[in-house]
């Protein structure tokens, strides 16, 4: 089960998807993009695609992250690993620099995503064009108020005593030159689980998009070893 990061489209997974063995069967959960749901109102659309006899593995990116940890943590039935890409347990965003992105939120979304932010912080400079279309294609279905509040969202977020309680396999991918998720966040998550399985990759925040075949590659080794 996929989890998307902000926009919430699922577009994003396309690729990735693609690079995965047929033997592993996906499914993609998508957000509202017409009004925004919390963490908790969210965890309801996750519930319901979850596999009521099969056992599954839940990967979440970025912003689903705590959602998938909050998850994880109720021990659902069949649930066998837990998978989280450039994510964060508590807000990515400290101190000064979090009111900041809390009051400029509505200035950032509710303009048109610039290509040199979005390679700046998402996709990489060297990022080809048609991701960078299908990123800011994906941002546009949504919103500019749902974006905004997803963004409050994250700033507000703890997650981190669920953490302590989920007892699946964890797997974490961090990207080497992620603009937005730093490396502090890995930090906090590995002091409360040290035994996560960390997988460090070169690549910008949207990891998965830009190595989708690497990060295949990985979630079918870490899914053939699970029981």
């Amino acid at each position: 089960m996929l989890l998307p990061g902000m926009d919430g489209t699922g577009q994003l997974f396309l690729d990735f998807v693609e690079f995965l063995p047929e033997s592993i069967e996906t499914v993609i959960v998508e957000y509202p993009t017409e009004r925004f749901l919390s963490y908790a109102e969210l965890d309801e659309f996750v519930r319901a695609a979850c596999p009521v006899s099969t056992p599954f593995i839940l990967l979440a990116e970025s912003f689903s992250t705590p959602l998938a940890i909050n998850h994880a943590a109720s021990n659902p039935p069949n649930l066998i690993g837990l998978i989280l890409c450039t994510g964060f347990a508590t807000s990515p965003v400290q101190t000064w620099q979090r009111f900041l992105c809390s009051v400029f939120a509505p200035l950032i979304f509710r303009l048109p995503l610039p290509a040199l932010a979005a390679k700046l912080w998402l996709v990489g400079p060297d990022a080809p064009s048609s991701l960078l279309k299908a990123v800011k294609t994906a941002i546009r279905l949504v919103r500019p108020a749902v974006l905004i509040a997803r963004l409050r969202a994250v700033l507000a977020c703890d997650a981190r005593q669920q953490l302590t309680q989920v007892m699946v396999p964890v797997l974490y991918f961090q990207a080497r030159q992620d603009r937005l998720v730093s490396a502090s966040c890995l930090v906090e998550l590995q002091r409360i689980m040290p035994q996560m399985k960390v997988t460090v990759l070169d690549g910008p925040h949207l990891l998965i998009q830009r190595r989708p075949q690497i990060v295949a590659e990985v979630v079918a080794e870490f899914a053939q070893r699970l029981p």
